[in-house]
């Protein structure tokens, strides 16, 4: 299992700009755009997700409706084909990902995501502090079978590690029988972050913790906190397409890995340092700073994401 974590003053401002995965190996930002050319991904030869694959959202906790919307919509994206969404998009992000699909392999595989059920726990049925395990039973709501169920909790739910070591985490586990088989899926947990640790979790669109306190951005959605979901999902659904088993796509140790989205962190557009997200596009109307183009008009702030054909962070602006 991949969590998050910070370790030393700066690269708590690391952890702060991005959702990383826990790990001692975390590098800073001025460090990453000098050395993402000596980055050696290893593929160690194990399953990654393939096929048609649905995304489940289980929102644990009380959610608006609008709210729900930004981060399904988010997910509607990846797989989109409207050639009317303009450029840069949220599918031309995830063209990255596809990439580790092809390059340690002959054959040509995939992996297309769809927007799945989306299950509503408003009455906090395991209480408002969850543990690790609870996370894992709330995933099992979702459809264990080709399937990645995503967990979002509420603004008011502590889960274990939330905020003191981690803004999410994505792992995988086995599900009940389906036609006298078990069969692994894979999930990812994310807390919204909005009143408990902005700073943390939801930069940049809130001011950080530690670090140079530059302005914050602007939230696309005009929600710090599901803007912050975004980005953190948005990291740990690359992860969880190149490592979903941990021995897929990674450097490091397999305790604490860097994976996809979390070897890039902070990075959202060119030029990007410490307490600087880069070069980012803005709407003129509302002055959000995004870098990519969703389904139904929406913009989003999306991560970075490893290139394993170049050996750099990619960007889309």
């Amino acid at each position: 299992m991949a969590f998050l974590k910070s370790s030393t003053l700066v690269l708590c401002l690391v952890f702060v700009i991005s959702l990383v995965h826990l790990s001692s190996a975390a590098r800073n930002l001025a460090e990453s755009a000098q050395t993402d050319r000596q980055l050696q991904f290893q593929y160690h030869n194990g399953p990654l997700l393939t096929g048609k694959i649905s995304v489940n959202l289980i929102w644990y906790g009380k959610f608006k409706p609008s709210q729900r919307a930004i981060v399904s919509d988010f997910v509607a994206s990846l797989s989109s084909s409207n050639p009317t969404t303009p450029q840069p998009s949220v599918a031309t992000w995830w063209k990255t990902i596809e990439k580790y699909y092809r390059v340690n392999s002959k054959k040509s595989s995939n992996l297309v995501l769809s927007l799945g059920t989306q299950v509503l726990d408003e009455k906090y049925s395991l209480g408002k502090s969850l543990t690790t395990k609870q996370i894992v039973q709330l995933a099992s709501k979702g459809a264990q079978k080709d399937a990645i169920n995503v967990v979002l909790t509420a603004a008011d739910v502590v889960a274990d590690g939330f905020c003191s070591s981690r803004c999410g985490t994505h792992g995988s586990s086995i599900g009940g029988r389906i036609n006298g088989k078990s069969h692994k899926f894979a999930y990812i947990w994310v807390g919204n972050s909005e009143t408990q640790c902005p700073g943390q979790c939801a930069w940049p669109f809130h001011q950080p913790i530690y670090g140079p306190q530059n302005p914050p951005l602007v939230a696309p959605n005009n929600d710090v906190g599901l803007d912050g979901i975004v980005i953190n999902v948005a990291t740990l659904l690359a992860g969880t397409a190149t490592n979903p088993f941990g021995n897929g796509y990674f450097q490091g140790p397999k305790e604490a890995p860097l994976e996809a989205a979390s070897a890039c962190t902070g990075i959202y557009g060119k030029g990007a340092y410490p307490g600087y997200a880069g070069n980012v596009l803005k709407d003129p109307t509302t002055a959000a700073s995004y870098n990519a183009n969703g389904v139904n008009g929406r913009k989003y702030l999306l991560p970075a994401i490893f290139d394993p054909t170049t050996s750099t962070c990619s960007t889309l602006v």
